[in-house]
């Protein structure tokens, strides 16, 4: 079946966000049953009305892939949601799926093949969206389905609405950017993932991503700092930077990524309730601007953390991705954003096994992971994707590119980056539920994944914790005092934070992460990581505190009691989800105090008194009849 025109009677703009169109300005492609049989009267009279009325359906969404890929599917739940949808996240109940793809890795597109396979076995309206149909349209599981392209995600509610009446639809041409303000469900209410562009303006030789997003195409910055304004007013605490390149923005209409950043920056609340988190940007496009990324970076409001891939530590291997840097100019990258970045975090990605890739090639990126010891490293295997030009080089030995990975595996999982954080006192920002459904997960100024124990109401707050104990993937922390409103925040948060007082950014000082518009700063919350120390009065006063808080509230007093027994259970796999292996945290349950056995002992008493009481009125009962 060929690609389908959007045709539009008297226009060629294209839709409203929202709107549906007439059957015949959409292209379809009707299927006809031969077999089908005929139903009489009787039969349709009996057909339930609802499920032929259009919004009244259930669907199922599933995504695959990045976090451009993860809006996209809010955008399209929310336009679904909006017109009447109702979205479940069982595939069963479900009257349609709708599978948003991923093309960058083999086993992504696999796990897109089997689901839809899945769904035609349960004869399930299938709706194809992402970067599989986009650049791979004529692949044979595509066949029979539905599909909507990359940029076509605002005419989701057309597509879905055909499809359930039994059409084929294909929407992939690519006209304008769809818009910021369509209706949005978002996975984390407290989480906008913003896209800033699509596409790039590389042409890495392994990347299968450039044939379904297309060449660079940037939002402008008045839309896209009006949308971090329109977010954070529907409450949202963290915005993430979203593209295939966060670097190469603005290059297609005569702007930078720093101009965006001092834009956005400029609409985030001054209290630090909501903070950003810039996407990940590959070294070329961002080695000229170090110095005002850097800038950006130290202010209060922006997480002290960046996403660089190197992919390979050998010149050689780069060349022949066609990644356009060297090896020098990414240590450039890194060694000038942590020098001026106090706490800066970087994370890096790595490919094992490229083609033409030796052993000495390999050494060089074990050694180049070695001498940085990065807190977080994507370790994967080279997948040849179809159609790009690193599919039809030599490959690897496919044992010699596993061995590889197990290997470069084993020394990144022997870093310990967060040794030394115990008992040290951070500011946090509660965005999320642990997958153990006990913990809250924050993040520290430098994007420190902080593990705590307390109730959900802290979510989309910011607090002040002390680190408890320290893992491979992540830190377990314990709350001190919340800051729900910092403007008002009290003294002794104040003086918690403020100990000393530091020099402008541009001089060494380790715990400050000063904007760099502001005059010299205190080591407060909204100036620095907050890594300044308790005196001994400010810790006996806060645990005060805590022990009247938890006595309050028996349950979570019994939990934090057993704090250390649930450290050695959610270290592996919280949050994450990807890494393998987690370090077992260490410590032993505390002894009960003489009050603690009291309080247990009263609350068995009442639990026995309580069974007794009924016991007594069921024997009343039945001797009175």
């Amino acid at each position: 079946m060929e690609d389908i025109e959007d045709l539009l009677i008297g226009n060629g703009s294209g839709s409203p966000p929202g709107f549906r169109l007439p059957l015949n300005a959409v292209g379809v492609n009707l299927k006809k049953n031969k077999n089908k049989p005929k139903l009489h009267a009787k039969q349709l009279s009996e057909t339930p009305i609802s499920s032929k009325i259009p919004g009244t359906q259930t669907i199922y969404i599933k995504t695959f892939g990045c976090s451009h890929n993860q809006s996209d599917s809010e955008y399209m739940a929310g336009q679904l949601s909006s017109f009447g949808y109702s979205l479940s996240d069982s595939p069963e109940e479900a009257d349609l799926w709708l599978i948003n793809t991923c093309t960058v890795k083999s086993p992504s597109q696999s796990a897109m093949d089997t689901l839809i396979s899945k769904g035609k076995s349960a004869k399930k309206p299938l709706v194809v969206a992402g970067c599989v149909p986009q650049g791979s349209r004529n692949v044979k599981e595509l066949e029979g389905v539905s599909i909507v392209g990359v940029q076509q995600i605002d005419r989701v509610v057309e597509v879905v609405e055909e499809t359930l009446k039994g059409h084929e639809v294909r929407l992939l041409n690519r006209k304008t950017l769809p818009a910021l303000d369509l209706p949005k469900v978002r996975k984390n209410k407290f989480v906008e993932i913003l896209p800033i562009n699509v596409g790039c303006l590389g042409a890495c030789t392994y990347c299968k991503t450039k044939h379904a997003r297309g060449h660079l195409g940037s939002y402008t910055v008045d839309s896209l700092a009006g949308r971090v304004k329109t977010v954070i007013d529907d409450g949202v605490k963290e915005i993430w930077l979203s593209s295939e390149d966060t670097g190469a923005y603005g290059r297609d209409i005569g702007v930078n990524l720093p101009i965006l950043l001092n834009a956005i920056v400029a609409e985030l609340p001054s209290d630090g309730s909501t903070m950003l988190r810039i996407g990940m940007t590959n070294p070329p496009f961002i080695l000229e601007h170090l110095k005002e990324i850097a800038e950006v970076l130290r202010h209060p409001c922006v997480y002290s953390f960046l996403h660089v891939p190197v992919q390979s530590g050998s010149d050689a291997i780069l060349t022949a991705m066609n990644r356009e840097y060297t090896v020098n100019e990414f240590r450039t990258v890194v060694d000038t954003l942590t020098e001026l970045v106090p706490g800066m975090q970087i994370a890096t990605d790595i490919i094992c096994g490229f083609p033409g890739e030796t052993d000495k090639d390999f050494s060089q990126t074990v050694n180049l992971i070695k001498a940085y010891k990065f807190a977080q490293v994507h370790i994967s295997q080279f997948y040849p994707r179809p159609g790009t030009p690193a599919a039809r080089m030599k490959k690897v030995p496919s044992n010699i590119v596993k061995q590889r990975s197990r290997e470069l595996t084993s020394v990144f999982e022997a870093f310990t980056p967060y040794n030394g954080m115990e008992g040290r006192v951070e500011r946090i920002w509660i965005t999320d539920i642990a997958t153990d459904g006990i913990h809250l997960v924050g993040h520290t100024k430098a994007y420190v994944q902080v593990l705590i124990v307390a109730q959900e109401s802290m979510l989309g707050t910011s607090a002040i914790v002390k680190i408890t104990s320290v893992g491979r993937w992540s830190v377990f922390g314990e709350v001190i005092e919340t800051l729900n409103q910092i403007n008002q925040k009290s003294k002794s948060v104040e003086k918690m934070l403020s100990e000393e007082k530091c020099s402008p950014c541009s001089d060494p000082c380790d715990s400050c992460a000063c904007s760099g518009e502001s005059e010299p700063c205190a080591c407060g919350p909204e100036s620095c990581g907050g890594h300044s120390t308790l005196e001994q009065s400010d810790v006996l006063h806060n645990e005060a505190l805590r022990e009247d808080q938890n006595r309050r509230n028996l349950i979570g007093w019994l939990l934090r009691k057993r704090k250390n027994q649930a450290q050695k259970m959610v270290e592996n796999g919280i949050a994450s989800g990807s890494q393998k292996k987690q370090e077992r945290a260490k410590g032993a349950p505390e002894e009960w105090g003489i009050v603690d056995r009291a309080l247990l002992g009263g609350l068995i008493v009442s639990v026995f008194t309580t069974v007794a009481l009924l016991i007594h009125l069921g024997f009343k009962t039945m001797s009175s009849k």
